[in-house]
């Protein structure tokens, strides 16, 4: 009677099982299916404009880079870790970038005093602006609410100089993405 139950609870758990896993990658190909549906809802599109402030005050347009390539970066949080690395990445980068026409505008929801405290502390060499209020990260559909704290995903667009998008990044690695968007401004340049 034992050996019957519990053959009936193995069975039972084995079917869960095994009706799970074609949920889950159902649920993993749709997930998938969302990120590359983004990248081609972005992708030679124009960019949104903006109007934003630096870390130093200073006011920045989508239309004053014209004929410029511009890498458009969102982080979560000024000063946390993943933040803080890739940022180091782009500035380690930065002059590759200027070399090859391009501008790097970092942005979050963070405040104009946060991305001055955070800039100084790392020696960027490039802005960050202040989208404090999501209008930018809202545009791109990329605002995460945490609780009552709003933040940016952690994705980036590369926009050619007469401004579409040419790449959208979807899923960040702090320590390679600098390198890679790096890498694909100079494939597109010389295609």
């Amino acid at each position: 009677m034992m050996n019957t139950i519990k053959s009936k609870v193995i069975i039972l758990c084995s079917s869960f099982f095994l009706l799970g896993i074609p949920s889950l990658s159902t649920a993993q190909t749709s997930i998938f299916s969302k990120q590359n549906t983004a990248q081609k809802e972005w992708v030679g599109q124009s960019a949104p404009d903006f109007k934003l402030q630096d870390q130093s005050g200073k006011w920045h347009t989508l239309n004053q880079y014209k004929g410029k390539w511009i890498v458009l970066y969102f982080y979560p949080k000024d000063d946390t870790a993943g933040c803080t690395q890739e940022a180091n990445q782009f500035k380690s980068l930065y002059p590759q970038f200027l070399k090859s026409n391009a501008v790097v505008l970092g942005v979050s929801l963070d405040d104009v005093a946060s991305h001055q405290k955070f800039s100084q502390k790392l020696g960027l060499p490039f802005p960050i602006l202040a989208d404090e209020k999501g209008e930018l990260a809202g545009k791109f559909g990329i605002v995460r609410n945490l609780g009552i704290t709003k933040i940016a995903k952690r994705e980036s667009f590369l926009i050619n100089p007469q401004g579409a998008i040419m790449y959208h990044y979807t899923s960040v690695n702090t320590q390679t993405h600098a390198d890679q968007v790096l890498k694909d401004l100079k494939d597109t340049q010389n295609k």
